[in-house]
């Protein structure tokens, strides 16, 4: 089945309509901006971010004439290395076909989708598919993260970039498209590398994204590239069982479906989205990471947790590109669901299992 499939006769056309959250979304390219609404006028956005060369590097302040020393690692840090390809893959969002939550047939939705790849030093051999979320990026404070990037979406013809949020950096490592004060980081064409520095600094300490910034960065981060950093106290502990979960979701002009599906790491439904396991006595953290143009929510059911101003919560609130924790130790055993609390983006997908082992 492919991604015109149709939900069965259980999931209605008004129910489909009453999912699919905005109609459109808005590109900004260059010197226009596209109204997308269709998978022709995604096509549109693909071949004016094609035609896109590199800019030259404008000096119309002298902020713009800086240059910039790669930062080293503070007293005691090391250097974090990554070694990152972002390329197409053919990613399955209900590779099962069904939905365990509400026990009804969904269609099997794949289309070709972009993401970061891992691979081992000097990109010698990858150790794995480009995945959804990409790879968690790790770091101690002191440390800084070195992120080797391969634009390797020869077919698309496009500037792509790494951008992070959360740690420092200077503007050679930015990884962000500014058009004409674009510097060498913020437009990695296609088949080109370039290696972003980043600093894990005191006030870096959290759970963060990052994602693509080059030219068409909307779309490519709604196709999938984004990934998440972890950055701790020197010599912290680890949690005993830890998540990063992405909310977003994936248009139907991008997928072809006939709606939005609303995802957890690049899925949708119960039984495909993330199962996650604890056991009773253990540390969790379940870190949720918002990345579409909405605002969601995180709710487990059986459980609360204090927020980070103390309080206690069941169902807080994440916008694009926050990061919110569930930090707990499991005393409650059992299946458990957990799910966005916006009523339309749980029925569109965004749920998934969480299974409590006794002691």
């Amino acid at each position: 089945m492919g991604g015109r499939d149709r939900f069965s006769a259980r999931l209605g056309r008004r129910d489909f309509l009453a999912a699919t959250g905005g109609a459109f979304f808005v590109c900004a390219l260059g010197e226009r901006n596209f109204t997308v609404r269709t998978a022709r006028d995604v096509q549109r956005v693909d071949a004016a971010a094609a035609s896109l060369r590199r800019p030259a590097s404008a000096r119309r302040d002298r902020v713009d004439s800086l240059s910039f020393a790669t930062p080293a690692p503070a007293d005691g840090g090391r250097r974090r290395e990554y070694w990152l390809v972002a390329r197409p893959v053919r990613w399955q969002v209900t590779p099962r076909g069904y939905d365990e939550w509400h026990a009804r047939r969904v269609p099997r939705v794949t289309f070709r989708a972009l993401a970061y790849q891992a691979w081992s030093a000097g990109f010698a051999r990858p150790l794995g598919p480009p995945r959804i979320p990409g790879p968690t990026l790790e770091a101690e404070v002191g440390d800084v993260i070195v992120v080797h990037f391969r634009n390797g979406a020869e077919q698309l013809r496009q500037a792509l970039t790494v951008h992070p949020h959360g740690v420092r950096y200077n503007p050679e490592y930015d990884g962000a498209y500014l058009g004409e004060f674009t510097r060498a980081g913020g437009f990695v064409a296609p088949g080109e590398e370039f290696t972003y520095v980043w600093e894990a600094t005191p006030d870096s300490v959290g759970v963060w994204p990052y994602h693509d910034h080059g030219p068409n960065h909307t779309l490519n981060t709604f196709r999938g590239l984004f990934g998440a950093i972890v950055v701790r106290e020197r010599g912290a502990a680890r949690p005993d069982r830890e998540y990063a979960l992405f909310l977003h979701n994936f248009p139907p002009q991008i997928t072809g479906a006939d709606t939005v599906l609303h995802c957890i790491n690049g899925r949708a439904f119960a039984g495909n989205t993330p199962t996650l396991r604890a056991r009773v006595g253990e540390r969790v953290a379940i870190h949720v990471i918002g990345m579409d143009s909405n605002f969601h929510t995180f709710h487990i059911h059986g459980h609360r947790w204090r927020d980070s101003a103390g309080a206690l919560v069941d169902c807080p609130t994440v916008g694009p590109n926050e990061t919110i924790t569930a930090a707990f130790t499991e005393d409650n055993p059992g299946r458990w669901l957990y799910h966005c609390h916006v009523f339309s983006h749980q029925d569109a997908g965004m749920a998934g299992w969480y299974l409590v082992d006794p002691r």
